[in-house]
């Protein structure tokens, strides 16, 4: 028996711009500040920015790069596979606020 580690396979939107454009039109990208990995040819299941499972998207490609300001960013681009079903979104969003994203709340707190 083995453990593979993996990547955190969540790809969380914080601009509405940005995840309206993958789920009209399934390609999109997506910008974060400071050097991120997101490895392409992964998928990846995206949250709006009030934390709730939307999508499950693919990573195509992802730019680390220091803009001229001599910022830090890095620039995602995504293809949609396909929407989540109201179920799964009930269950990967519950499941992300465990294991995630409710551990980042307390530790604001």
């Amino acid at each position: 028996m083995g453990f593979e580690a993996e990547f955190t396979s969540i790809c969380k939107f914080k601009n509405e711009q940005e995840l309206y454009e993958i789920l009209e039109y399934g390609r999109g990208k997506l910008r974060k500040d400071g050097f991120r990995i997101f490895p392409t040819g992964q998928k990846a299941i995206a949250y709006t920015p009030e934390n709730k499972a939307v999508a499950i998207v693919l990573v195509t490609a992802s730019i680390a790069e220091i803009n001229f300001q001599g910022q830090e960013i890095t620039q995602v681009e995504l293809d949609l596979i396909r929407k989540l079903t109201d179920e799964e979104s009930r269950v990967l969003t519950a499941l992300a606020h465990e294991m995630y994203f409710g551990e980042q709340e307390s530790k604001q707190s």
